[in-house]
Order: structure tokens, then sequence, then C-alpha cells
């Protein structure tokens, strides 16, 4: 019997994460895929914040390697003292107190200008490889068939838009095992504790603690050993990428107004922070100086390990078994992206990563997996594309209970005995209906009277009405359903007054041929949240004017029975289990470490400041709109958004 690795999330892609053996008794495969975490151990929260991993971009050449001359075609000459001192003020800055509401733009505006000067010092001393990245394919191939790969029923080919990917040389059917790669050839952080970065890894404690970060400098390490038994793969790597790390200023300028933004300046901030720390340490650390990043470790080397991990880093099972670690799978990584399922597995007997198919897949046509559930926000800013056919694309939304609100005590319980949180950051879904069985149940209880409120704290059968408030078909009263609706309508409107543009103005952008790559996918992002609150707001005006329907004419409350089993499950949304079993939302933080497994290599987590749209200046007014809604229609002020030190650590 072979066993393999399960590594998910007991609940869909954003639950508790567990690892399990199980007996393949099927060809299919439901494990690791395309890589992305977030790990900021306590202490270092912000030095790394990376995602998903997806390989449609671009790569390198063979065994010549060479430094980059400047313009003038000698060496840029930089005095370390006058190096030293840049580095010195970039870590200042970058390690200084968030930026105040409304300051952030402007932070990333000096932060980026301090990079630049950097950059601008550099030119010309990063090491890259020459000839173009399709010369090195043939390598890439050769290498993993010498190393135990399975090559034979699929090539590397270009696929126009979509980059480079697998081309099927033969009929592969949906199930079938058709590529597997042997530990050996992936690069881990056990791996980098072996090699030359070992001794500094044994004694920083921000390497030990996030494998990310050991995995780029790893990466930089072999890159520049022109006898590393990786040089075929990191040759084959992208030599840039299509992640916001690589917008130009007026990209970015184009999120400003989207809920993405905030992301994307932090993960700008986090990373010249983690160049500057790094740069210091490599040029007056002891272990750190004898690494041959020491004589050439420029912003834009680092930028580019950062993104290779980010957009490609998974986690497998450590060699015993025992704990999972962070891998660079090679080749497998060439696979880009459709809807689907996980088919991405580990065996533990063979000890070899192990992909099928994720469908029929005829001779000459691309061979794609499934990456996950993430939203479109998720795959500009850490795989650098845009999904147009994303069904998993979603919003944050962030709620919370004022805790100086007169029932906030009673409304905590209840969401306490329900299993959700007084205060988190929601998501709205492009699908039918946006909101979940989670987010609804949280309206309801937002939206809940005194009364209401006891009926389902007291009395002998209160915890089998908790697991009602998720389903859609047991409104708590109409009058319920008609605030909360209202709520949902109203918050959809005000969040669609922050952007800057119309979504009609975003189309008529998008028409234009000489739109660059990245700003394309800046304005298709901004244009998608739109739609995604649109569809919501249409929604809750829709739902609110059936339940005044329902109220005017008196229609009788349905009425759930105890042997109900329907009464566990919202039948509009996506719950099948009882709301207290599952965790929150796509958007809900979850705590992490790096012993803790993935399901597709994916962790969320939303920082503690995180802002429905990045707007933290806006949210006081749009709380305050929506409790004076709430109050046109007899409701009290309920609605006040939680200070970032009242959310979930």
């Amino acid at each position: 019997m072979r066993h393999k690795v399960r590594v998910g999330f007991s609940a869909g892609s954003e639950g508790t994460a567990a690892v399990t053996s199980e007996a393949r008794s099927s060809k299919l495969s439901r494990v690791c895929c395309i890589g992305r975490c977030r790990m900021a151990p306590s202490g270092h929260e912000g030095l790394w914040t990376v995602k998903p991993g997806c390989p449609s971009s671009i790569m390198g050449k063979k065994s010549r390697v060479k430094t980059q001359k400047s313009g003038s075609g000698a060496m840029a000459v930089v005095s370390p003292k006058e190096m030293m001192s840049l580095i010195a003020e970039l870590l200042q800055k970058c390690s200084s107190a968030a930026a105040s509401a409304g300051k952030e733009w402007e932070e990333y505006l000096q932060i980026r200008g301090l990079v630049e000067r950097i950059r601008k010092k550099q030119k010309g001393m990063s090491i890259v490889f020459e000839g173009s990245r399709e010369e090195h394919f043939p390598d890439l191939m050769s290498w993993a068939k010498e190393n135990g790969a399975s090559c034979e029923c699929f090539t590397v080919a270009n696929f126009g838009k979509e980059g480079y990917g697998l081309r099927a040389t033969r009929d592969i059917k949906a199930e079938e095992l058709f590529l597997w790669i042997p530990r050996k050839m992936l690069m881990t952080v056990e791996s980098a504790q072996n090699s030359i970065l070992g001794p500094l890894y044994s004694q920083d404690r921000i390497l030990q603690a996030m494998g990310n970060v050991t995995l780029a400098l790893h990466l930089l390490c072999e890159r520049a050993n022109p006898a590393s038994f990786w040089l075929p793969y990191i040759r084959s790597l992208p030599q840039e990428y299509d992640i916001p790390l690589y917008y130009q200023q007026e990209d970015v300028q184009l999120l400003l107004g989207t809920q993405a933004v905030q992301d994307v300046l932090s993960q700008y901030k986090n990373t010249a922070r983690q160049y500057a720390y790094f740069y210091k340490l490599v040029q007056t650390h002891p272990t750190a100086s004898k690494l041959p990043l020491k004589d050439c470790f420029t912003f834009d080397d680092y930028r580019w390990a950062v993104s290779s991990v980010m957009t490609r880093q998974n986690q497998i099972p450590t060699e015993d078994g025992s704990r999972v670690t962070l891998a660079l799978i090679p080749l497998w990584d060439m696979c880009n992206h459709t809807n689907g399922l996980i088919t991405t597995g580990y065996n533990l007997e063979d000890d070899r990563c192990e992909c099928v198919a994720l469908q029929d897949c005829k001779e000459n046509e691309q061979i794609y997996i499934f990456y996950g559930t993430r939203s479109n926000a998720e795959f500009v800013i850490h795989n650098g594309f845009f999904f147009q056919d994303n069904a998993h694309d979603r919003v944050k939304i962030k709620l919370g209970v004022s805790k100086s609100e007169r029932l906030y005590a009673m409304k905590a319980e209840v969401l306490a005995r329900a299993g959700i949180p007084a205060s988190y950051v929601f998501a709205l879904h492009c699908n039918e209906p946006p909101i979940s069985a989670q987010l609804l149940a949280f309206l309801r209880v937002f939206c809940m009277t005194e009364d209401e409120l006891k009926y389902y704290l007291l009395g002998e059968r209160a915890i089998n009405k908790i697991f009602t408030l998720g389903n859609s078909e047991f409104p708590v009263s109409w009058e319920n359903e008609i605030k909360l609706w209202t709520f949902l309508e109203t918050r959809a409107a005000l969040l669609l007054k922050t952007y800057k543009t119309t979504s009609e103005e975003d189309r008529s952008m998008l028409e234009k041929p000489d739109l660059s790559l990245h700003s394309r996918m800046a304005i298709q992002l901004r244009l998608a949240e739109k739609q995604i609150l649109e569809k919501a707001l249409a929604c809750g005006r829709a739902k609110r004017l059936y339940f005044q329907k329902n109220l005017e004419e008196g229609a009788s409350l349905p009425c759930y029975e105890e042997s109900d089993i329907a009464l566990l499950e919202n039948t509009e949304a996506d719950a099948k289990l009882p709301v207290i079993l599952r965790k929150v939302e796509e958007g809900q933080e979850i705590q992490v470490d790096e012993d803790s497994p993935l399901l597709n290599g994916m962790k969320v987590v939303y920082g503690t400041n995180a802002e429905a749209n990045g707007e933290r200046d806006q949210d006081d007014n749009v709380s305050t709109d929506v409790n004076s809604a709430l109050a046109s229609m007899g409701g009290s002020s309920q609605r006040e958004e939680a200070n970032p030190s009242e959310w979930p650590q």
C-alpha cells in the first residue's frame, strides 16, 4: 500500500490546518499546490508577507553567468560608507510605526524614493544569465530526467498571454499520474540548512522563524554558485515578475481607493525592510559575510528572490514526515492555473511530489492545475496575473460590534456561541448570494433587538436556535431581515463611493490598446472589486424589498422543527455544516506558524489594520452613515468599527 501525505484545511481552503496520512486508494491526490503562505511570527510582523504561487511568468539560460554592466560598460562604483548610510536610512524608515490613516501613499513614495536611489547606485551589479529563458528549458528537462522526475508526456511551451506552461505530448486522462518530482530536486528550508547558508541559519532568529526568508536567501546563494546542483532550475526561473513589486509608480497609483492597495503598499514596505536588514547583516555579521552575497547583493537581486519564492513556494512534509517545510518544486511549478480541484500530493513512501491530471488533456493541449480558492486580489498581488473567470473572487469587508454599545455583551455572547468573533474581516463573494452563512449570521445578530437577543440566549433549546442563524430559511424576524439587508445595501453603496472611477470608466480604459500589462491588471482588479460590490448592493436592495413586502402583508414567520436537519444548513449560501463547526470566512485572520500545514500551500492572514477598501480614514464615515440608515428605520445606532487594537491577534 502506498502512502501519501494529505496536507489540507479541514473545512475548505481557509479552515483549520491539519496533516493526515492516508492510503492512496485512488489516483486523485488533493494536496499542496502552487504556494501561498503568509508568515509573521511574533515580534516580526510585517517582515515577510508572501502569498500564492503561480508560474505563468518568465525564466533564464545556461551555465554562462555574467555580472550586469552599467550603461557606460563599467561596473558601478559605490562607496561602502555611502551605501550603508542609505541602507540605514531605508531600514529606519521601514521600521517606523505604521503610517497614520491617509498617509500610507506618502510613506510608500518616501520608501520608493530611497529604494530607487539605492537601485541607481547598484545599477549593473546584479548577476544575470545570458540568453533567453527559452534556451534553458532543454537543460531543465534533461536535469529533471537525470534525477528521477517524470518528463515523458509533456514539454515546456509558450502559451502567449498565459506565458510558459506544460504542453501534453500525448493524450492524458483525468486523474492520471503524469508528473512526479523526487525530494532531492526540491529546494527546501532543510536543504538551505545543509548549504552554505546553514551556519547563518543556526544563528539568525529571523531565518529560523521564517522559512520563506530562508528560501529566498538560499536561492540567491545557489544562483551565485556556478557548481550548484539546482542551477538548471534556477536558470529557468523568470528574470522578472508581474507582481506589484515590479510595478511602476503610476501603475500602483491606479489601485488607490481599492481594498487591494493596502496589501500592495505593505508588500513593498516589507520587502524593502527585509532587504535593508539582510544587506546590513551580510556586511557586518562574521558568519553572513562568508556568503557569496557580500560583494553582490542588490535590491533587484532580493526582489527577484522574494518574487520567485512568493509565486512558487509550497509546503511539503519533512523527510521524517513529522512536520512540514517550505519548498520550491522544479518543473511542476511551470503549470498554469484554471478552475477545478487540488490534484497534487506528496507520496511519503516514494518520497516525491505527485500530480495527477485535473482533466482530460489531448496531445498538444496545455496541462493545467488548480492553485486554490484565491481572490483576484491574491492572484494579482502574489501571483502576477488576473484570472478573468475566477469563481472564487471576493472583496473584504470589515465589520464589528462596538464595545461601547449597550447590547454589546449580549451580541458578543450570541456570536461566540455561533463561533463568530464580534469584530472581523468577512468577504463579499462574486457568486449568488454574495454573503456566506457566517456573514448572514453576524448581520442578524448585529441587527437584533434586546428581546431577540434574549430569545437566542435563554431557554433550554437556545443552543439549537443558534444553529439557525446562518440559514436563510429561518429569519429572526421580518424587521431584522429588513435591517440587515438595508445595512448591506448601504455599506456596499458607500464602499463604491470610495473609488476614484466608475465601472464604466474602467471598462473604457481597458479598451485602450496601448495599456501596459501592469496597468491593465490594476484596472481589471479595480473593476472586479466594484462588480462584486454592485452585486451585493443589488442583492441587498432586492432582499430588503422582499422582506418589506412580507412584513406589510403579515406573512407568517417560518419556524424550524427540532428534527429538521435543514436548520444546520444555509440552502442558499455555501454552508453545509453548523456555523459553529466552520471557520468564519476566507477573510478571517488565522494565526500561523512555519509548522502549520497548508492546503494548496495556502494560508490567509489579513493584518490587524485591514480595512474594507484599504481606506481607514473613510471607515468612520461609513459607520456613521450606515448607522444613520438603520436609525431612520427605527433601529438604534448599533454599528461601530472596531479599533485595530481590538482585532483578534
